[in-house]
């Protein structure tokens, strides 16, 4: 045992019932989180997470736990700064220490072009409520004393970078525990080890969920699950624009000093910052061809580390540990998709990219509320499932720190 053991969580497992009136079918961050906030925000507890491994064993524990705001359009930014400040108070909230720290990111661009893409980004960050600054090199060298500026000479020198401060990271198996608590002390039932092989229809209305333990009936389902959400939406007869492609990440050994920031490239992709533990976590871009894969390859590790140690040649002391894989569910505009779907009593939210975690508490708070109310609530309107017919992209390819 030692102090990123959590001893104090407290889980209250009930056995199923054949009905209920919400089956969220998930239980990773998002699931957990509908099922939370419809319980603490609107004191609905019939609720039943269904998940096929155990909680927080998919995406949800295969993330870079970073939490940040600074996105591309106006949209997004009040989107992922709400969820920015519902992080900050949910150490508070649950009782539980999450390992919350805020560290700051500084996304580091190489070109003219990139120069005024994230003095723009600063300017509109600002206007929407999301605090982000211009750094010209001197002021990132200020701030990052281990950075060399010119890449190891490769071509590409730091020319600026966009710093929203008030970025963070947070332990994900803590956050997954605290919102799977407090949901299950109020009343909600998880079901892990419970595998959807099925949704019952009544015409074009989804009346219950078919599983390797039985079918549930259910007033609304919704669909949180990551990497697979077009397989259950193809169960109701429903198509999701939505192309799912591995991930990977890895982490070094113990760095013996502290690394305060998140940092990493908009142009050169990379990203690294360093865990509760002291190790450096490193990630970069997507694979390109779509998949399902959680394997992972050495041509991940040889690329991301060359980018990585270019500019923070500290990192070439430092061996590699583990290294591991998800999968991101993409939209055509690289944006989440939430809501009501053309059938009836499915509700989904998906199409999360590589920022899925950082979206867990709005996510959730927003999806209970629609659920309680059965009205799309204003901050996850422009996300709504009908916008690919409507023509109204929410177009943000160019915020994720990954491609």
């Amino acid at each position: 045992m030692n102090e990123f053991v959590e001893r104090r969580v407290r889980l209250t497992w009930r056995d199923p019932k054949p009905s209920y009136d919400v089956v969220i079918i998930g239980g990773g961050g998002h699931g957990l989180s509908i099922a939370y906030h419809l319980a603490k925000r609107h004191g609905i507890t019939d609720v039943a997470v269904l998940e096929r491994g155990y909680i927080g064993s998919g995406n949800s524990g295969r993330n870079t736990t970073v939490i940040r705001a600074n996105y591309g359009i106006p949209e997004s930014i009040r989107f992922y700064q709400r969820s920015l400040e519902l992080y900050q108070r949910l150490e508070e909230e649950t009782g539980r220490w999450l390992m919350h720290t805020e560290k700051g990111l500084i996304w580091m661009v190489h070109s003219e072009a990139g120069v005024r893409g994230e003095k723009r980004r600063a300017l509109l960050n600002t206007a929407a409520g999301a605090e982000t600054v211009f750094l010209t090199p001197d002021e990132i060298a200020e701030l990052v004393p281990q950075i060399d500026l010119t890449g190891g000479g490769n071509g590409y020198p730091v020319l600026g970078a966009s710093y929203h401060p008030k970025a963070a990271t947070a332990r994900h198996d803590r956050v997954v525990w605290a919102l799977a608590e407090g949901a299950m002390d109020a009343g909600a039932t998880i079901l892990q080890r419970t595998t959807v092989t099925g949704l019952t229809l009544d015409g074009d209305r989804v009346v219950g969920v078919e599983t390797d333990r039985g079918r549930f009936s259910a007033g609304v389902v919704v669909s949180a699950v990551g990497g697979f959400a077009s397989e259950i939406a193809a169960m109701a007869g429903l198509r999701l624009p939505i192309v799912t492609h591995p991930l990977q990440a890895y982490v070094t050994n113990h760095y013996e000093q502290s690394f305060p920031f998140i940092i990493g490239s908009v142009e050169i992709p990379f990203y690294l910052s360093q865990t509760p533990r002291g190790e450096i976590l490193i990630g970069a871009e997507y694979e390109r061809a779509p998949g399902y894969s959680w394997g992972t390859s050495f041509d991940l590790l040889a690329s991301c580390s060359a980018k990585a140690v270019a500019y923070l040649p500290f990192l070439a002391r430092l061996r590699i540990l583990r290294q591991w894989a998800g999968v991101c569910d993409i939209s055509p505009d690289a944006s989440p998709i939430m809501g009501f779907t053309p059938v009836q009593n499915l509700l989904v939210t998906t199409g999360w990219g590589t920022w899925g975690f950082k979206a867990i508490p709005a996510a959730g708070e927003q999806m209970a509320e629609l659920i309680a109310t059965w009205r799309t609530p204003e901050l996850i309107a422009p996300f709504s499932y009908d916008r690919f017919e409507r023509d109204r992209l929410m177009a943000d390819a160019g915020s994720a720190g990954t491609h």
